[in-house]
């Protein structure tokens, strides 16, 4: 039996340019109404990612995904891969066998914290954190609200700093410290080009500015350009004058190579169902072991103590088997190569900009200076303004050409298409992208 920690082992059963037929898709139990925990497939990755096409050749087989329209809209959702879906599919089974023998912590020999213990386990390591450090969330939205609206230092009149590239719910957020915590908030919009040169003069700028600055709320990788800064520098910086930075990382984790000291920053949120790949509804918190009194437990919770991190997040009846999933969707990375996958990615996002960029009127969003980009790229379609301009286009590429883009508003520069491909795009699919484009480059003209 394949244990879940040896899941995507190099001595499994094989994957090469294509799915193994051999892989099993829906792990079994060692007999009816076993307690017996289930076997996740054996499974080994040989693709080559260092070839664009061997990768795909690779990958795509990976994802069980509706091909007659291309989404591209994996910074929304990033898909399962059929061996985590089917490690999924597994782990609800038997946690609806079990219910609440589970729930309660009495099932015998797989209690319920110490396995959901694992699961923050494999987060930490793969952030380069300690256990107690992560916990788990529905989602990077959540863990961040909880980040944010807990941020036990704020004093009345302190300033709530953010800018036009952070996430709109993150926003709202920080506007809630201004309704509940009475202090003042600072928004600032990034200058265009957004080249290091100019985000780090800005970020310096508004905390000059900002003498009684305390919180600066840093998105990792922005869900509206894909801008990725200089985050430890900016946290160097903001530590500097005594401001604390809460890090959006929703878009980083699973898509940017990284560790939580390489940022600086005490205080992150995540997502683990987007660039991970884990099921829906997973996501987690970090923070520093030494900071952890300064997020003060979610509206009282006493479910865990007041020295757990555990506290800093909503309790309730949550998909329990999503979250025993995570170490599964780790695995499948730590198989592929974060670094490899960061590459592909990268790769994705250039083969289309590269085909559009000379289209006369064109905007793409980010320079391509290293570093500062991943796979999520906003662009703008020759004359369009207004948001309506970007709903029309986006509708547009859906119903005519099936190419789910999204119209997202803002920057102060204004709203823009955005393109995500992921791990189970394919160059073709881009290519449709790119005649798109070419044919509807006039439609505001």
């Amino acid at each position: 039996m394949v244990s879940r920690r040896n899941f995507l082992s190099r001595s499994g059963g094989v994957m090469g340019g294509a799915l193994g037929m051999a892989m099993a898709t829906r792990p079994a139990f060692a007999a009816s109404g076993s307690d017996d925990w289930p076997a996740d497939p054996p499974f080994r990755f040989d693709g080559d990612m260092a070839d664009f096409d061997a990768a795909q050749a690779a990958l795509l087989p990976l994802y069980e995904v509706r091909r007659d329209f291309a989404t591209l809209d994996a910074a929304y959702y990033g898909a399962m891969t059929r061996p985590v879906q089917a490690a999924y599919r597994a782990r609800s089974e038997w946690v609806n066998r079990n219910h609440a023998l589970f729930l309660r912590g009495g099932s015998p020999g797989h209690p319920r914290d110490p396995e959901l213990d694992a699961s923050r386990a494999a987060v930490a390591k793969m952030l380069g954190a300690t256990t107690p450090e992560i916990a788990l969330s529905a989602g990077g939205t959540e863990a961040l609200y909880a980040l944010i609206a807990n941020y036990a230092p704020l004093r009345a009149g302190d300033a709530v700093i953010y800018a036009d590239v952070d996430y709109d719910e993150m926003q709202f957020a920080c506007d809630y410290l201004a309704q509940s915590r009475g202090a003042r908030l600072v928004r600032f919009s990034l200058p265009e080009p957004h080249t290091q040169a100019n985000i780090l003069a800005a970020y310096e700028k508004i905390l000059r500015d900002t003498p009684r600055a305390k919180l600066l709320l840093l998105t990792h990788l922005s869900n509206r350009n894909g801008l990725v800064p200089p985050v430890k520098a900016i946290v160097a910086m903001a530590k500097a004058r005594g401001v604390d930075v809460i890090l959006d990382s929703a878009q980083a984790v699973g898509h940017i190579p990284f560790t939580v000291a390489e940022t600086g920053a005490d205080f992150i949120g995540f997502s683990l169902h987007k660039w991970l790949a884990a099921p829906l509804g997973t996501g987690g918190v970090y923070i520093a072991k030494d900071r952890l009194q300064d997020i003060t437990p979610w509206l009282g919770n006493h479910i865990h103590e007041a020295d757990d991190i555990r506290a800093r997040i909503p309790t309730g009846t949550v998909d329990f088997a999503a979250r025993l999933t995570v170490p599964s969707a780790i695995a499948m990375q730590d198989a592929i190569g974060l670094e490899a996958k960061h590459r592909h990615l990268l790769r994705l996002r250039d083969y289309w900009v590269d085909r559009v960029r000379d289209i006369p009127g064109l905007e793409i969003m980010l320079p391509d200076e290293p570093g500062r980009y991943g796979a999520v790229t906003g662009f703008r379609l020759p004359g369009m303004r207004g948001p309506d301009d970007a709903k029309k286009a986006a509708k547009l590429f859906l119903d005519k050409y099936r190419l789910l883009i999204v119209a997202k508003a803002g920057l102060a520069s204004g709203p823009v298409l955005r393109v995500t491909p992921a791990l189970f795009n394919s160059s073709a699919e881009l290519d449709r992208l790119v005649a798109a484009i070419n044919a509807e480059r006039r439609l505001f003209a």
